[in-house]
């Protein structure tokens, strides 16, 4: 049955439903309602901690804590909060232990504002952290894909033993839509060992989680894991949608908000004769590529929209520009992009219309006669 849910609640019970254990977090908006849904939710529950830290640097090493403990645990926090995380996020990518977390972006950089952005696009795709890692990143434009993919987080991040981060804009954090949530798991950590989390060495050998390799070869040998596991990740968990490709001249990229808008100017070439698709990243990380380039071969005109002044559409040139042109629209400082805005963006990147012209009589006999 569904429900009317407000967007950073529907992340906070999709966890619980998926048997979140922990939360460590800081409140920052507009992503303050997860954290506080979480504050009275999780202590209503058997054997669920919630804590708020002093800083977000607090919370992210706390996560840390209880990934290598083996916990179900999560941290969510905003753009300025998000940055501050980045080192811990680095020795949690070093040490291979699964978290969550969900950043919900507003403007920046600094301080900026409240409103919704999707400026975090290279901090969450590229690794902000110091050295060769990529979590992974999921972006839904609905609550409702939000719920799901949320309730697969734990599951893919235990999987790959990786970061997964689930990125939306203040929008949807903000937003209320019908919700169907998924079923509750308990968690089932008491329940489970595997292999490599620190839960105490008795009958076993003793198990050492670190990030600190100081020899070179040990530290190469690490990096090598790393590079692997990314491989499989980008064979095996890339994501997204398509709207109207079979047939389009012209291909709209965006991921989240900017998706939902643009599809309404989608909506609105296509009434007017221009034939336009969508494809819509659900996987920032690993990025659909391969797609972009198979619809290249055939579609050579590409428009990124983004809330940003342009970082996704760095990925898509490098995936299709060989054979398309690309072209950007990106909004900044928390303005968002406007379906009319969109569709006059589409009618510089299409060639006009044919004009359709009525002859006389002796026009056509005449054309008829050539």
């Amino acid at each position: 049955m569904k429900e009317l849910w407000k967007g950073n609640e529907a992340i906070a019970e999709a966890a619980v439903r998926a048997g979140l254990e922990a939360y460590f977090g800081y409140p920052i908006t507009p992503q303050t309602e997860l954290l506080e849904y979480l504050s009275t939710r999780l202590p209503a529950l058997d054997k669920r901690i919630f804590l708020q830290a002093e800083s977000e640097l607090a919370a992210i090493n706390m996560v840390y804590g209880a990934a290598c403990a083996g916990a179900r645990t999560m941290t969510s926090s905003s753009s300025p909060g998000f940055s501050l995380m980045q080192e811990g996020l680095s020795y949690i990518a070093a040490s291979q232990v699964p978290c969550v977390l969900v950043d919900v972006m507003r403007g920046g950089p600094g301080l900026g504002n409240l409103a919704p952005t999707q400026a975090d696009y290279f901090q969450l795709t590229k690794g902000g952290g110091h050295g060769d890692y990529h979590p992974i990143v999921l972006a839904p434009s609905t609550v409702q894909e939000a719920v799901d993919l949320m309730y697969g987080a734990f599951d893919l991040a235990e999987k790959y033993r990786t970061i997964v981060i689930l990125a939306i804009d203040g929008n949807i954090g903000q937003m209320m839509e019908p919700v169907e949530m998924p079923e509750m798991r308990e968690p089932e950590n008491a329940k489970r060992d595997m292999g490599w989390q620190v839960t105490g060495a008795v009958g076993r050998n003793r198990r050492v989680i670190t990030s600190l390799f100081l020899k070179p070869a040990e530290l190469e040998a690490m990096n090598s894991a790393l590079q692997t596991k990314d491989e499989k990740i980008r064979a095996h968990e890339v994501r997204y949608a398509e709207k109207f490709t079979d047939d389009a001249e012209l291909v709209i990229v965006a991921f989240g908000s900017a998706a939902r808008i643009s599809q309404t100017a989608i909506q609105r070439a296509r009434e007017q004769g221009m034939r336009v698709g969508l494809l819509r990243p659900i996987s920032l990380y690993p990025f659909p590529e391969r797609a972009l380039a198979k619809l290249s071969q055939r579609v050579h005109n590409f428009l990124v929209v983004e809330m940003s002044a342009g970082q996704m559409v760095q990925d898509v040139r490098v995936a299709v520009e060989r054979y398309a042109d690309v072209q950007l629209l990106g909004k900044m400082g928390g303005l968002v992009p406007m379906p009319d805005e969109i569709l006059a963006q589409i009618e510089k990147c299409l060639p006009p219309l044919p004009v359709e012209t009525t002859l006389t009589e002796e026009e056509a006999l005449f054309a008829a006669y050539l």
